[in-house]
């Protein structure tokens, strides 16, 4: 399965990005094979749509799961069309999320948890 964790960084040990749609990367992370793959995010910058846009990235990288901080109510719509669970509030490091979510400490939720339009505040 593949787990989409939003990251300030790179790599494994950068901390989650609190927000969804413009999260400085995403992280891929296979948990069968242990491997990932780091995406800079193009919809930093954007002025609108940003977080429709990085939920169709998501969906065509065949996530299953995104762990995040927050995600406003079009990209938790776009998200729940795709087939994709989300787990909100996750803080840390990539790597400590990926372990709480395999541990089973991190649940899915329904719905956004942030207003349209949060991440430009």
């Amino acid at each position: 399965m593949i787990i989409c964790i939003t990251s300030e960084g790179n790599n494994l040990d950068s901390k989650v990005d609190q927000r969804f749609g413009r999260a400085q990367y995403f992280i891929f992370y296979n948990d069968e094979t242990s491997q990932f793959e780091a995406v800079q995010n193009e919809n930093v910058s954007g002025t609108g749509g940003v977080g429709v846009q990085s939920g169709q990235l998501v969906a065509g990288k065949q996530a299953k799961i995104v762990l995040t901080g927050s995600v406003g109510p079009n990209a938790s719509q776009t998200l729940e069309s795709s087939g994709i669970d989300v787990v909100l509030n996750v803080e840390g490091s990539v790597k400590e999320a990926i372990e709480r979510f395999q541990n089973g400490e991190l649940k899915t939720t329904e719905g956004p948890n942030a207003e349209e339009k949060s991440g430009l505040k």
